[in-house]
């Protein structure tokens, strides 16, 4: 989740909203990639969640990455919450899931590089401490009683609200985690493009990464039990907007729909204020219940902006949140795919033109398919998910061929390398989830016991 916004004067007009979205656009030399991933810590003497303090706990490891590492604390009413260090941050879910926000990075091998320096250092402190970390869409045991909660003001409020809307929006805070990779847009014509484009393929990037068919000791049915989860949070403000693929889509449609998304607080003098299910646009004229009279800052607006959670979302760039989370091979694997899709202006094309027919209705069963089934899902022209990704991942690695973005001092002449993870998804037909299944209903005999060994960085 993101840590609160600061800065930005008054907000006079409503066209500094979009305004605020356009002033993300960059020249295609400033593109930069960012990589984002959650894990779940747990104790090695009972696999239980790590709680907030204690011997093995998160603010163990966050002292000892502060201590050993170098990173600067981040703290909300004394607690630490957080770190950060040299453009990247490290955050707290909802139910203590560890995350890495990556550095605006050129490249994927310096993503990559970024991400395994991170699991280097996490692995260290957890060894020190008792504690492990595992990369799944989905807590495959815990229950709810059992997961800790972070002392976040921002969380306890979004518990209350979740409560009210949606039937699963407590087991998306405290018991799921993704990967996810954050992008730039040159204009705002290139932004619907690209928006469109990774909307509709977001279900397959889900298909690619499930990593989550086990929930509460038990198989659940889906692949990707994360993205089921995702159905019923809060309608208001997830799913696949139907708005971006209309004529007219842009910045300021973006705002009319982010505006009519209620909202969940104001952020003052180091608090949480609650605002749950207001109004915006009450705001924008002074009369918010939470504040009568004040009106808000564009770092309010930024705020809000991080309280949407679609498939995709932008606010000074695009955020690809399709996917479970999974080993370190396919933390490197996300962004490699986007970066080949929506970087290169001949696989944009492409891609599009993979995705452009299909109609909304077509696009909310091949999301639901795709949590459920996998790579065995049906694609809306008949064909099977698995055939698509083949033909998908074609056009994202001549993106990144055409890229030549050369790592590893020039041995690497491009990064097409970091899709083998994939490729080997579907030359197998076999998702995380399918190797997980398989295995607890052979070698595993039943149980979930040898998953943390088998799973854990």
């Amino acid at each position: 989740m993101s840590i609160p916004q600061s800065g930005g004067g008054l907000i006079e007009s409503q066209d500094q909203l979009a305004e605020y979205l356009a002033s993300g656009c960059k020249p295609v030399d400033a593109w930069r990639i960012g990589t984002e991933h959650e894990k779940f810590g747990y104790s090695l003497s009972d696999r239980l969640p790590l709680p907030y303090e204690g011997k093995a706990s998160i603010l163990t490891m966050l002292s000892g990455l502060r201590d050993r590492f170098g990173w600067e604390p981040v703290e909300e009413a004394g607690k630490l919450i957080g770190l950060q260090k040299d453009g990247a941050n490290v955050s707290l879910e909802p139910g203590g899931q560890l995350e890495l926000s990556g550095a605006p990075l050129r490249t994927i091998h310096e993503t990559c590089d970024e991400v395994n320096a991170h699991l280097r250092e996490v692995k260290v402190i957890a060894d020190e401490v008792g504690a492990a970390f595992i990369g799944l869409g989905a807590t495959p045991e815990w229950t709810a009683e059992e997961m800790p909660v972070m002392p976040k003001g921002r969380y306890a409020l979004m518990t209350r609200y979740m409560r009210q809307v949606g039937s699963h929006g407590t087991q998306m805070m405290y018991r799921t985690c993704t990967v996810q990779v954050n992008l730039d847009f040159a204009s705002e014509a290139d932004m619907v493009k690209k928006f469109r484009a990774s909307l509709a393929l977001q279900p397959v990037a889900t298909a690619l990464f499930a990593s989550s068919p086990f929930f509460e000791g038990a198989v659940n049915g889906w692949q990707s039990w994360r993205a089921r989860i995702w159905r019923d949070t809060d309608p208001a403000r997830t799913g696949m907007l139907p708005f971006v693929f209309e004529d007219g889509m842009g910045f300021e449609r973006y705002v009319d729909y982010a505006l009519d998304v209620p909202m969940y607080f104001v952020y003052r003098d180091g608090r949480y204020i609650d605002a749950l299910g207001q109004s915006f646009r009450d705001f924008l004229d002074g009369r918010l219940p939470a504040l009568p009279g004040e009106k808000p800052t564009l770092s309010d607006w930024a705020d809000h902006l991080t309280t949407i959670f679609p498939e995709v979302r932008i606010k000074k760039f695009m955020e690809m949140r399709g996917a479970d989370a999974g080993p370190w091979r396919r933390l490197c694997a996300l962004p490699a795919l986007w970066v080949g899709l929506l970087y290169d202006g001949a696989a944009l094309d492409g891609a599009w033109d993979l995705a452009k027919g299909w109609s909304a209705d077509e696009r909310d069963q091949l999301r639901h398919d795709a949590a459920k089934d996998g790579l065995r899902a049906t694609m809306p022209d008949g064909r099977p998910l698995r055939d698509f990704a083949r033909d998908l991942l074609k056009v994202a690695e001549a993106g990144l061929k055409a890229r030549a973005m050369s790592g590893a001092g020039g041995l690497m002449p491009d990064e097409t390398h970091f899709l083998n993870a994939l490729h080997e998804v579907v030359e197998s037909g076999q998702t995380q989830a399918d190797e997980m299944l398989a295995r607890y209903r052979g070698e595993w005999n039943g149980k979930l016991a040898p998953l943390y060994a088998e799973y854990s960085y």
